[in-house]
């Protein structure tokens, strides 16, 4: 993407009307952020992949974020995790918008907030939940021919499952489900 391609896409996703969001009866009680930032030329986002000690979700690639406190803010939220598992400071980040909430099949509702960073700055990371962070290329996590989309049955129900294969990590899960929904985002119509 050059930077005027860039300004396009930031200028859709901040113009545009959201996908109408789910029902959520309770609201989301989990925040992520989605930080994105110059890289070697192109337009990056940072993504963790989880500690392997860890009881849920070992392993797997995901964004910076975690449960909503009381009385909490889901971007303050958002911020807050993303400082504790990383080392980037919210005065860092700006914010550019909101995603819809999704739900996961752990009964979560997660709230996805994008913000864009200055640079990769130094990290500090969290080794009781990160193990290592994974640089995925936007035009590559956007990209439709990556992506596979798959319907499994969980729970009783058919779900829409949607993987990314990056190098050797597979995105999958609410990660991949937030990086679909911020492609149709960036790539639905205006007006």
């Amino acid at each position: 993407m050059t930077p005027h391609d860039t300004e396009l896409w930031l200028s859709r996703f901040l113009l545009q009307t959201p996908p109408r969001p789910l029902h959520h009866p309770t609201g989301p009680n989990a925040a992520v952020l989605l930080p994105v930032f110059r890289h070697q030329g192109h337009w990056t986002l940072l993504m963790t992949r989880r500690a392997l000690h860890l009881r849920h979700h070992p392993g797997q690639i995901s964004f910076p974020g975690g449960r909503i406190e009381a009385g909490e803010h889901a971007a303050a939220a958002a911020l807050r995790e993303t400082f504790e598992e990383t080392g980037i400071a919210a005065n860092q980040v700006r914010l550019l918008g909101q995603l819809p909430a999704i739900n996961t099949s752990t009964g979560f509702i997660v709230k996805p907030w994008l913000g864009i960073l200055d640079g990769l700055p130094a990290l500090r990371l969290q080794p009781s939940e990160v193990d290592s962070i994974v640089l995925l290329p936007l035009h590559e996590a956007l990209s439709a021919r990556r992506r596979q989309t798959e319907v499994w049955p969980l729970r009783g129900k058919q779900q829409r499952l949607h993987f990314i294969p990056w190098q050797q990590h597979l995105i999958w899960g609410a990660s991949a489900e937030i990086l679909f929904q911020l492609a149709q985002q960036i790539a639905a119509p205006s007006g």
